[in-house]
Protein backbone atom coordinates (compact mmCIF):
# COMPACT_ATOMS: atom_id res chain seq x y z
CA UNK A 1 0.00 0.00 0.00
CA UNK A 2 1.21 3.70 -0.86
CA UNK A 3 -1.03 5.69 1.30
CA UNK A 4 1.11 6.38 3.85
CA UNK A 5 4.06 7.73 1.33
CA UNK A 6 4.34 11.13 0.21
CA UNK A 7 2.70 10.77 -3.10
CA UNK A 8 -0.14 12.03 -4.98
CA UNK A 9 -3.81 10.68 -3.85
CA UNK A 10 -5.69 9.20 -6.54
CA UNK A 11 -8.59 10.71 -5.75
CA UNK A 12 -9.27 14.12 -4.18
CA UNK A 13 -12.54 15.45 -3.34
CA UNK A 14 -12.52 19.12 -1.38
CA UNK A 15 -15.07 20.61 -0.38
CA UNK A 16 -17.95 18.75 -1.70
CA UNK A 17 -21.39 20.06 -1.06
CA UNK A 18 -24.67 18.67 -2.33
CA UNK A 19 -28.26 20.05 -1.48
CA UNK A 20 -31.82 18.61 -2.28
CA UNK A 21 -34.82 20.82 -1.27
CA UNK A 22 -35.15 20.61 2.67
CA UNK A 23 -31.58 18.61 3.31
CA UNK A 24 -27.69 18.73 2.98
CA UNK A 25 -27.02 15.53 2.12
CA UNK A 26 -23.16 16.36 1.53
CA UNK A 27 -21.86 19.62 3.70
CA UNK A 28 -18.25 20.43 2.82
CA UNK A 29 -16.63 17.37 2.84
CA UNK A 30 -13.38 16.68 2.59
CA UNK A 31 -11.74 12.84 1.55
CA UNK A 32 -8.73 11.31 -0.48
CA UNK A 33 -7.78 7.94 -1.67
CA UNK A 34 -4.59 6.69 -2.20
CA UNK A 35 -3.25 4.35 -4.99
CA UNK A 36 -3.46 0.99 -3.80
CA UNK A 37 -5.54 1.91 -0.65
CA UNK A 38 -8.68 0.07 0.61
CA UNK A 39 -10.70 3.45 1.96
CA UNK A 40 -13.91 2.63 3.68
CA UNK A 41 -17.01 5.35 3.60
CA UNK A 42 -19.00 4.09 6.74
CA UNK A 43 -22.17 6.08 8.45
CA UNK A 44 -25.79 5.79 9.01
CA UNK A 45 -28.49 5.97 6.38
CA UNK A 46 -28.89 8.85 5.02
CA UNK A 47 -25.76 10.33 6.11
CA UNK A 48 -24.86 10.96 2.36
CA UNK A 49 -22.43 8.18 1.62
CA UNK A 50 -23.97 7.03 -1.58
CA UNK A 51 -24.70 10.98 -2.74
CA UNK A 52 -20.72 11.89 -2.45
CA UNK A 53 -20.10 8.49 -4.93
CA UNK A 54 -22.97 9.59 -7.10
CA UNK A 55 -21.41 12.85 -7.51
CA UNK A 56 -17.66 11.70 -7.93
CA UNK A 57 -19.32 9.00 -10.67
CA UNK A 58 -21.08 11.97 -12.13
CA UNK A 59 -24.87 10.51 -11.03
CA UNK A 60 -25.29 14.06 -9.23
CA UNK A 61 -24.16 17.66 -9.06
CA UNK A 62 -22.24 19.30 -6.78
CA UNK A 63 -23.18 22.45 -5.81
CA UNK A 64 -19.73 23.39 -4.44
CA UNK A 65 -16.56 21.53 -4.21
CA UNK A 66 -13.58 20.43 -6.22
CA UNK A 67 -12.49 16.90 -7.96
CA UNK A 68 -8.80 16.01 -7.98
CA UNK A 69 -7.75 12.94 -10.20
CA UNK A 70 -3.73 12.22 -9.89
CA UNK A 71 -3.35 16.24 -8.73
CA UNK A 72 -5.09 17.64 -11.70
CA UNK A 73 -8.91 19.61 -11.25
CA UNK A 74 -11.31 17.64 -13.03
CA UNK A 75 -15.21 18.11 -14.11
CA UNK A 76 -17.30 14.85 -14.02
CA UNK A 77 -20.85 15.49 -15.66
CA UNK A 78 -22.04 12.05 -16.16
CA UNK A 79 -20.74 8.30 -15.82
CA UNK A 80 -19.58 8.52 -19.34
CA UNK A 81 -17.10 10.95 -17.87
CA UNK A 82 -16.01 9.07 -14.62
CA UNK A 83 -15.73 5.79 -16.84
CA UNK A 84 -13.17 7.46 -19.33
CA UNK A 85 -11.31 8.78 -16.44
CA UNK A 86 -11.24 5.48 -14.64
CA UNK A 87 -13.76 5.72 -12.14
CA UNK A 88 -15.85 3.36 -11.93
CA UNK A 89 -19.04 1.86 -9.57
CA UNK A 90 -20.31 -1.04 -8.50
CA UNK A 91 -23.90 -0.02 -7.10
CA UNK A 92 -25.60 -2.50 -4.19
CA UNK A 93 -28.41 -3.11 -6.76
CA UNK A 94 -26.63 -4.95 -9.25
CA UNK A 95 -27.19 -3.27 -13.21
CA UNK A 96 -26.87 -6.68 -15.15
CA UNK A 97 -28.90 -8.19 -17.92
CA UNK A 98 -29.72 -11.90 -16.66
CA UNK A 99 -30.91 -12.56 -19.77
CA UNK A 100 -27.37 -12.13 -21.45
CA UNK A 101 -24.41 -13.80 -20.69
CA UNK A 102 -21.44 -12.88 -18.58
CA UNK A 103 -19.18 -11.83 -21.81
CA UNK A 104 -21.85 -9.76 -23.03
CA UNK A 105 -22.73 -7.73 -19.97
CA UNK A 106 -19.11 -7.40 -19.63
CA UNK A 107 -18.99 -5.36 -22.67
CA UNK A 108 -21.92 -4.08 -23.03
CA UNK A 109 -21.59 -0.50 -23.76
CA UNK A 110 -17.94 -0.67 -24.27
CA UNK A 111 -18.24 -3.06 -27.36
CA UNK A 112 -14.93 -4.14 -29.13
CA UNK A 113 -15.94 -3.87 -33.10
CA UNK A 114 -14.18 -5.80 -35.36
CA UNK A 115 -15.50 -3.32 -38.15
CA UNK A 116 -18.38 -1.18 -38.96
CA UNK A 117 -21.05 -3.60 -38.52
CA UNK A 118 -19.68 -6.37 -36.48
CA UNK A 119 -18.14 -7.12 -32.77
CA UNK A 120 -14.88 -8.36 -32.69
CA UNK A 121 -15.98 -11.23 -29.35
CA UNK A 122 -13.02 -13.09 -30.03
CA UNK A 123 -11.10 -9.96 -29.10
CA UNK A 124 -13.36 -9.29 -25.91
CA UNK A 125 -13.27 -12.98 -24.81
CA UNK A 126 -9.76 -12.72 -24.65
CA UNK A 127 -9.34 -9.69 -22.94
CA UNK A 128 -12.29 -11.19 -20.17
CA UNK A 129 -10.11 -14.63 -20.17
CA UNK A 130 -7.17 -12.48 -19.11
CA UNK A 131 -8.54 -10.20 -16.61
CA UNK A 132 -10.18 -13.42 -15.06
CA UNK A 133 -7.09 -14.88 -14.42
CA UNK A 134 -4.77 -12.31 -13.69
CA UNK A 135 -7.31 -11.75 -10.54
CA UNK A 136 -8.35 -15.26 -9.54
CA UNK A 137 -12.17 -14.58 -11.14
CA UNK A 138 -13.81 -18.19 -11.51
CA UNK A 139 -16.79 -17.59 -14.00
CA UNK A 140 -17.90 -19.40 -17.42
CA UNK A 141 -18.09 -16.29 -20.09
CA UNK A 142 -21.14 -18.23 -21.51
CA UNK A 143 -23.14 -18.95 -18.66
CA UNK A 144 -26.44 -16.61 -18.21
CA UNK A 145 -26.31 -14.08 -15.77
CA UNK A 146 -29.49 -15.04 -14.29
CA UNK A 147 -28.45 -18.73 -13.48
CA UNK A 148 -25.45 -17.30 -11.34
CA UNK A 149 -25.29 -16.80 -7.49
CA UNK A 150 -25.62 -13.18 -6.22
CA UNK A 151 -22.06 -13.27 -5.19
CA UNK A 152 -20.90 -14.18 -9.04
CA UNK A 153 -22.81 -11.66 -10.15
CA UNK A 154 -20.98 -9.71 -8.07
CA UNK A 155 -17.78 -10.82 -10.10
CA UNK A 156 -19.30 -9.72 -12.86
CA UNK A 157 -19.80 -6.49 -11.93
CA UNK A 158 -15.98 -6.03 -10.84
CA UNK A 159 -14.83 -7.52 -14.20
CA UNK A 160 -17.07 -4.83 -16.20
CA UNK A 161 -15.12 -2.52 -14.09
CA UNK A 162 -11.98 -3.70 -14.74
CA UNK A 163 -12.94 -4.55 -18.67
CA UNK A 164 -13.04 -0.88 -18.93
CA UNK A 165 -9.63 -0.24 -16.95
CA UNK A 166 -11.06 0.94 -13.62
CA UNK A 167 -8.00 2.50 -11.55
CA UNK A 168 -10.96 4.01 -9.04
CA UNK A 169 -13.50 1.53 -8.00
CA UNK A 170 -16.52 2.44 -5.54
CA UNK A 171 -18.53 -0.31 -4.28
CA UNK A 172 -21.83 0.53 -2.06
CA UNK A 173 -22.69 -2.40 0.49
CA UNK A 174 -21.12 -5.07 -2.00
CA UNK A 175 -21.29 -8.01 0.97
CA UNK A 176 -25.19 -7.22 1.85
CA UNK A 177 -26.46 -10.38 0.17
CA UNK A 178 -23.56 -12.11 0.08
CA UNK A 179 -22.71 -15.27 2.26
CA UNK A 180 -19.92 -15.57 4.52
CA UNK A 181 -18.14 -17.97 2.12
CA UNK A 182 -18.39 -15.40 -0.71
CA UNK A 183 -17.67 -12.40 1.48
CA UNK A 184 -14.32 -13.64 2.28
CA UNK A 185 -13.79 -14.44 -1.74
CA UNK A 186 -14.96 -10.60 -2.74
CA UNK A 187 -12.32 -9.75 0.22
CA UNK A 188 -9.56 -11.71 -1.23
CA UNK A 189 -10.02 -10.38 -4.84
CA UNK A 190 -10.63 -6.35 -3.30
CA UNK A 191 -6.63 -7.11 -2.33
CA UNK A 192 -5.60 -8.45 -4.99
CA UNK A 193 -6.58 -5.18 -6.66
CA UNK A 194 -5.27 -3.00 -4.03
CA UNK A 195 -2.04 -4.82 -4.64
CA UNK A 196 -2.41 -3.89 -8.14
CA UNK A 197 -2.04 -0.49 -7.87
CA UNK A 198 -6.18 0.17 -7.98
CA UNK A 199 -7.88 2.75 -5.68
CA UNK A 200 -11.09 1.02 -3.85
CA UNK A 201 -14.20 2.68 -2.37
CA UNK A 202 -15.67 0.44 0.17
CA UNK A 203 -19.20 1.68 1.44
CA UNK A 204 -20.60 -0.46 4.01
CA UNK A 205 -22.73 -0.60 7.53
CA UNK A 206 -20.92 -3.56 8.51
CA UNK A 207 -18.01 -2.68 11.18
CA UNK A 208 -15.85 -6.16 11.10
CA UNK A 209 -16.08 -6.29 7.45
CA UNK A 210 -14.73 -2.68 7.37
CA UNK A 211 -11.90 -3.30 9.99
CA UNK A 212 -10.95 -6.34 8.15
CA UNK A 213 -10.63 -4.84 4.66
CA UNK A 214 -9.80 -1.41 5.02
CA UNK A 215 -6.83 0.63 5.31
CA UNK A 216 -8.38 3.35 6.59
CA UNK A 217 -12.30 4.90 7.79
CA UNK A 218 -13.71 7.84 7.12
CA UNK A 219 -16.80 8.38 8.77
CA UNK A 220 -19.83 10.95 7.96
CA UNK A 221 -22.36 11.61 10.04
CA UNK A 222 -25.59 14.02 8.50
CA UNK A 223 -23.66 14.83 5.26
CA UNK A 224 -20.11 15.83 7.67
CA UNK A 225 -17.00 14.45 8.13
CA UNK A 226 -17.21 13.30 11.83
CA UNK A 227 -13.84 11.41 11.97
CA UNK A 228 -10.63 9.62 10.60
CA UNK A 229 -9.61 6.13 11.81
CA UNK A 230 -7.31 3.40 10.70
CA UNK A 231 -8.09 0.09 11.99
CA UNK A 232 -5.56 -0.86 14.37
CA UNK A 233 -6.29 2.39 16.64
CA UNK A 234 -10.15 1.94 17.06
CA UNK A 235 -12.86 -0.24 17.43
CA UNK A 236 -16.66 -1.51 16.50
CA UNK A 237 -17.80 0.62 19.35
CA UNK A 238 -15.98 3.61 18.96
CA UNK A 239 -17.06 3.65 15.35
CA UNK A 240 -20.44 2.95 15.84
CA UNK A 241 -20.79 5.77 18.22
CA UNK A 242 -19.18 7.99 15.54
CA UNK A 243 -21.76 6.98 13.38
CA UNK A 244 -24.75 7.32 15.39
CA UNK A 245 -23.59 10.40 17.76
CA UNK A 246 -23.89 7.97 21.26
CA UNK A 247 -23.42 4.86 22.54
CA UNK A 248 -24.79 1.84 20.07
CA UNK A 249 -25.80 -1.49 21.69
CA UNK A 250 -24.18 -4.14 18.73
CA UNK A 251 -25.62 -7.05 20.17
CA UNK A 252 -29.55 -7.34 21.12
CA UNK A 253 -30.97 -8.28 24.20
CA UNK A 254 -33.79 -10.33 23.50
CA UNK A 255 -34.33 -11.24 27.41
CA UNK A 256 -36.68 -13.83 28.07
CA UNK A 257 -39.27 -15.04 26.13
CA UNK A 258 -42.88 -16.25 27.01
CA UNK A 259 -44.00 -18.86 25.40
CA UNK A 260 -47.58 -19.02 24.34
CA UNK A 261 -50.22 -21.17 22.32
CA UNK A 262 -49.13 -22.60 18.44
CA UNK A 263 -49.32 -19.32 16.21
CA UNK A 264 -47.75 -20.55 12.83
CA UNK A 265 -48.27 -24.11 11.90
CA UNK A 266 -47.07 -25.68 8.78
CA UNK A 267 -47.39 -28.96 8.24
CA UNK A 268 -46.29 -30.97 5.37
CA UNK A 269 -45.71 -27.41 3.00
CA UNK A 270 -44.78 -28.52 -0.66
CA UNK A 271 -44.19 -25.37 -2.93
CA UNK A 272 -42.78 -24.99 -6.34
CA UNK A 273 -40.23 -22.62 -7.55
CA UNK A 274 -40.62 -19.73 -10.22
CA UNK A 275 -39.60 -22.50 -12.95
CA UNK A 276 -42.21 -24.60 -11.53
CA UNK A 277 -39.46 -27.17 -10.11
CA UNK A 278 -40.55 -28.14 -6.05
CA UNK A 279 -38.27 -26.55 -4.03
CA UNK A 280 -39.77 -27.49 -0.76
CA UNK A 281 -41.08 -30.85 -0.71
CA UNK A 282 -42.75 -31.22 2.66
CA UNK A 283 -42.11 -29.13 5.50
CA UNK A 284 -42.97 -28.60 9.11
CA UNK A 285 -42.27 -25.91 11.69
CA UNK A 286 -44.40 -24.46 14.00
CA UNK A 287 -44.13 -20.70 15.44
CA UNK A 288 -45.41 -20.16 18.96
CA UNK A 289 -46.85 -16.97 20.55
CA UNK A 290 -44.41 -15.24 22.24
CA UNK A 291 -41.31 -16.85 20.20
CA UNK A 292 -38.89 -15.64 17.91
CA UNK A 293 -37.89 -18.78 15.47
CA UNK A 294 -34.59 -17.67 13.07
CA UNK A 295 -35.11 -19.48 10.00
CA UNK A 296 -31.00 -20.01 8.96
CA UNK A 297 -29.25 -21.33 5.89
CA UNK A 298 -27.79 -20.26 2.84
CA UNK A 299 -29.47 -18.10 0.10
CA UNK A 300 -31.11 -20.50 -2.36
CA UNK A 301 -32.71 -23.21 -0.25
CA UNK A 302 -36.30 -22.04 -0.19
CA UNK A 303 -36.24 -19.18 2.21
CA UNK A 304 -38.10 -16.95 -0.44
CA UNK A 305 -40.73 -19.54 -1.17
CA UNK A 306 -41.55 -20.19 2.64
CA UNK A 307 -42.24 -16.66 3.62
CA UNK A 308 -44.11 -16.11 -0.10
CA UNK A 309 -46.69 -19.28 0.62
CA UNK A 310 -47.10 -18.33 4.39
CA UNK A 311 -48.13 -14.76 3.72
CA UNK A 312 -50.17 -15.06 0.64
CA UNK A 313 -47.75 -14.57 -2.13
CA UNK A 314 -47.52 -17.95 -3.39
CA UNK A 315 -49.66 -20.90 -4.05
CA UNK A 316 -48.34 -24.29 -2.17
CA UNK A 317 -48.88 -27.86 -4.05
CA UNK A 318 -49.16 -29.08 -0.72
CA UNK A 319 -49.61 -29.07 2.88
CA UNK A 320 -51.10 -26.87 5.50
CA UNK A 321 -50.71 -23.36 6.88
CA UNK A 322 -52.45 -22.39 9.95
CA UNK A 323 -53.06 -19.15 11.68
CA UNK A 324 -53.96 -19.51 15.73
CA UNK A 325 -56.12 -22.62 14.65
CA UNK A 326 -57.73 -21.39 11.39
CA UNK A 327 -56.86 -23.08 8.44
CA UNK A 328 -55.41 -20.02 6.03
CA UNK A 329 -53.82 -21.96 3.32
CA UNK A 330 -53.86 -20.09 0.14
CA UNK A 331 -54.92 -17.11 1.17
CA UNK A 332 -54.53 -13.55 -0.63
CA UNK A 333 -51.83 -11.34 0.79
CA UNK A 334 -54.71 -8.47 1.68
CA UNK A 335 -56.57 -11.75 3.64
CA UNK A 336 -53.67 -12.32 5.65
CA UNK A 337 -53.02 -8.81 6.23
CA UNK A 338 -56.38 -8.58 7.53
CA UNK A 339 -55.65 -11.31 9.82
CA UNK A 340 -53.15 -9.73 11.86
CA UNK A 341 -49.77 -10.72 9.55
CA UNK A 342 -47.12 -8.45 8.78
CA UNK A 343 -44.75 -9.21 5.93
CA UNK A 344 -41.41 -7.60 5.52
CA UNK A 345 -39.71 -8.62 2.19
CA UNK A 346 -36.28 -9.53 1.56
CA UNK A 347 -36.74 -7.49 -1.67
CA UNK A 348 -38.19 -3.94 -0.43
CA UNK A 349 -37.91 -2.49 -4.08
CA UNK A 350 -40.20 -5.07 -5.49
CA UNK A 351 -42.78 -6.59 -2.87
CA UNK A 352 -42.35 -3.46 0.16
CA UNK A 353 -42.73 0.25 -1.60
CA UNK A 354 -43.87 1.86 -4.66
CA UNK A 355 -41.20 3.89 -5.07
CA UNK A 356 -42.54 6.70 -7.03
CA UNK A 357 -45.13 7.35 -4.19
CA UNK A 358 -44.84 9.40 -1.70
CA UNK A 359 -44.02 8.31 1.91
CA UNK A 360 -47.12 8.98 3.37
CA UNK A 361 -48.76 6.76 0.61
CA UNK A 362 -46.54 4.04 1.22
CA UNK A 363 -47.14 4.59 4.68
CA UNK A 364 -50.25 2.76 4.23
CA UNK A 365 -49.85 0.71 1.50
CA UNK A 366 -51.01 -2.23 2.96
CA UNK A 367 -53.91 -0.38 4.90
CA UNK A 368 -55.58 2.03 2.91
CA UNK A 369 -58.40 0.50 2.37
CA UNK A 370 -59.57 0.59 6.05
CA UNK A 371 -60.54 2.97 8.58
CA UNK A 372 -59.07 5.61 9.52
CA UNK A 373 -57.44 5.75 6.02
CA UNK A 374 -60.57 5.08 4.18
CA UNK A 375 -64.41 5.95 5.23
CA UNK A 376 -67.45 4.78 2.71
CA UNK A 377 -64.98 3.81 0.18
CA UNK A 378 -63.51 7.47 0.24
CA UNK A 379 -59.76 8.08 1.25
CA UNK A 380 -59.14 10.57 3.81
CA UNK A 381 -56.04 12.05 3.29
CA UNK A 382 -55.73 14.34 6.80
CA UNK A 383 -55.78 11.15 8.70
CA UNK A 384 -53.14 9.12 6.21
CA UNK A 385 -50.94 12.19 6.50
CA UNK A 386 -51.65 12.53 10.34
CA UNK A 387 -50.36 9.16 10.59
CA UNK A 388 -47.12 9.34 8.53
CA UNK A 389 -46.05 12.15 10.36
CA UNK A 390 -46.40 10.14 13.71
CA UNK A 391 -44.74 7.25 12.11
CA UNK A 392 -41.86 9.10 10.78
CA UNK A 393 -41.32 10.26 13.70
CA UNK A 394 -41.84 7.21 16.03
CA UNK A 395 -39.74 5.13 13.66
CA UNK A 396 -37.09 7.69 13.00
CA UNK A 397 -37.68 7.83 9.40
CA UNK A 398 -35.17 10.56 7.82
CA UNK A 399 -36.88 12.36 5.04
CA UNK A 400 -37.00 15.93 4.51
CA UNK A 401 -41.13 15.53 4.30
CA UNK A 402 -43.68 12.67 4.03
CA UNK A 403 -44.65 13.99 0.44
CA UNK A 404 -41.32 13.22 -1.27
CA UNK A 405 -41.06 10.13 -3.32
CA UNK A 406 -39.89 6.80 -1.60
CA UNK A 407 -37.26 6.74 -4.55
CA UNK A 408 -35.48 10.00 -2.64
CA UNK A 409 -34.71 7.88 0.56
CA UNK A 410 -31.85 6.03 1.20
CA UNK A 411 -32.15 2.19 1.13
CA UNK A 412 -32.30 2.19 4.97
CA UNK A 413 -35.07 4.98 5.51
CA UNK A 414 -36.78 2.76 2.79
CA UNK A 415 -36.56 0.16 5.35
CA UNK A 416 -37.55 1.88 8.23
CA UNK A 417 -40.95 2.99 6.27
CA UNK A 418 -41.99 -0.74 5.83
CA UNK A 419 -41.26 -1.46 9.39
CA UNK A 420 -43.25 1.36 10.60
CA UNK A 421 -46.22 0.42 8.47
CA UNK A 422 -45.95 -3.73 9.49
CA UNK A 423 -45.25 -2.86 12.77
CA UNK A 424 -47.77 -0.06 13.99
CA UNK A 425 -50.08 -2.53 14.65
CA UNK A 426 -51.67 -5.10 16.64
CA UNK A 427 -50.45 -8.86 15.36
CA UNK A 428 -50.85 -12.61 15.77
CA UNK A 429 -48.06 -13.00 13.28
CA UNK A 430 -44.93 -11.16 12.18
CA UNK A 431 -42.98 -12.34 9.16
CA UNK A 432 -39.48 -10.71 8.52
CA UNK A 433 -37.47 -11.37 5.94
CA UNK A 434 -34.06 -9.84 5.75
CA UNK A 435 -35.74 -6.97 8.06
CA UNK A 436 -31.80 -5.41 8.05
CA UNK A 437 -30.24 -6.11 5.26
CA UNK A 438 -27.99 -3.19 4.25
CA UNK A 439 -28.99 -0.83 7.54
CA UNK A 440 -26.49 0.84 9.63
CA UNK A 441 -25.69 -0.54 13.55
CA UNK A 442 -28.24 2.42 15.12
CA UNK A 443 -31.05 0.95 12.30
CA UNK A 444 -30.26 -2.17 13.52
CA UNK A 445 -30.77 -1.88 17.12
CA UNK A 446 -33.73 0.07 16.67
CA UNK A 447 -35.19 -2.87 14.85
CA UNK A 448 -34.62 -5.36 16.70
CA UNK A 449 -35.84 -3.68 19.83
CA UNK A 450 -39.13 -3.33 17.75
CA UNK A 451 -38.71 -7.18 16.88
CA UNK A 452 -38.56 -7.92 20.65
CA UNK A 453 -41.05 -5.95 21.65
CA UNK A 454 -44.08 -7.43 19.04
CA UNK A 455 -42.97 -10.96 20.93
CA UNK A 456 -43.18 -9.60 23.90
CA UNK A 457 -46.63 -8.03 22.89
CA UNK A 458 -47.49 -11.88 22.13
CA UNK A 459 -46.78 -12.09 18.72
CA UNK A 460 -45.35 -15.01 17.12
CA UNK A 461 -41.85 -13.88 14.97
CA UNK A 462 -40.72 -15.87 12.00
CA UNK A 463 -36.83 -14.13 11.01
CA UNK A 464 -35.31 -15.02 7.97
CA UNK A 465 -31.91 -13.75 7.87
CA UNK A 466 -28.70 -14.64 5.86
CA UNK A 467 -26.95 -12.72 8.88
CA UNK A 468 -25.90 -16.00 10.63
CA UNK A 469 -25.02 -13.33 13.45
CA UNK A 470 -28.76 -11.86 13.67
CA UNK A 471 -30.16 -15.12 13.60
CA UNK A 472 -28.01 -16.11 16.79
CA UNK A 473 -28.61 -12.87 18.58
CA UNK A 474 -32.24 -12.87 18.00
CA UNK A 475 -33.41 -16.21 17.85
CA UNK A 476 -35.74 -18.07 20.56
CA UNK A 477 -35.33 -21.27 18.33
CA UNK A 478 -33.63 -21.61 15.04
CA UNK A 479 -34.69 -23.90 12.38
CA UNK A 480 -31.73 -24.79 10.08
CA UNK A 481 -33.42 -25.05 6.31
CA UNK A 482 -31.20 -26.89 3.66
CA UNK A 483 -32.44 -27.62 0.05
CA UNK A 484 -36.36 -26.87 1.02
CA UNK A 485 -36.16 -28.88 4.72
CA UNK A 486 -35.81 -27.80 8.45
CA UNK A 487 -32.74 -30.52 8.81
CA UNK A 488 -32.12 -29.52 12.09
CA UNK A 489 -34.08 -27.18 15.39
CA UNK A 490 -32.20 -25.78 18.46
CA UNK A 491 -32.37 -23.41 21.49
CA UNK A 492 -31.16 -19.94 20.31
CA UNK A 493 -29.20 -19.30 23.76
CA UNK A 494 -27.35 -22.64 23.77
CA UNK A 495 -26.84 -22.80 19.91
CA UNK A 496 -23.18 -23.23 18.56
CA UNK A 497 -22.31 -21.43 15.61
CA UNK A 498 -20.05 -23.73 13.65
CA UNK A 499 -22.77 -26.43 14.57
CA UNK A 500 -25.31 -24.52 12.72
CA UNK A 501 -23.18 -23.29 9.92
CA UNK A 502 -22.34 -26.71 9.21
CA UNK A 503 -25.99 -28.06 9.04
CA UNK A 504 -26.25 -24.87 7.03
CA UNK A 505 -23.30 -25.70 4.29
CA UNK A 506 -24.21 -29.68 4.10
CA UNK A 507 -27.48 -30.42 5.36
CA UNK A 508 -26.48 -32.67 8.49
CA UNK A 509 -24.51 -34.96 7.04
CA UNK A 510 -20.90 -32.90 8.52
CA UNK A 511 -22.80 -32.03 11.41
CA UNK A 512 -23.72 -35.59 12.61
CA UNK A 513 -19.84 -36.57 11.59
CA UNK A 514 -18.26 -33.95 13.44
CA UNK A 515 -20.22 -34.86 16.64
CA UNK A 516 -20.05 -38.67 16.28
Amino acid sequence: MTQDGPGVPALEMRGMTKRYPGVVANDHIDLDVCPGEIHALLGENGAGKTTLMNVLYGLARPDEGQILLDGKPVQIASPADAIARGISMVHQHFMLVPVLSVADNVILGAETMANPIFLDRKQARRKIADLAGRFGFELDPEAKVASLSVGQQQRVEILKALYREARILVLDEPTAVLTPQETDEIFGLLRRLAADGRSIVFISHKLYEVLEIADRITVIRRGKVIGERRPAETTEEELAELMVGRAVELTADRGESHVGRPMLQIEGLRVADARHREIIPGLSLEVRAGEIVGVAGVAGNGQDELVESIVGMRTPQGGKVTLDGRDVTGLSPRKMNMAEVAYVPGDRHRFGLILAFPVYDNLVLTGYYSPPYSRSFLRDDQAIKSSAERQVEKFDIRTPSINVPAATLSGGNQQKVIVAREFDRPLKLLVLDQPTRGLDVGSIEFIHRQIIAKRDAGAAVLLVSAELDEVMEMSDRIAVMYRGRIVAEMDGRTADKSEVGLYMATGGREAAEATA
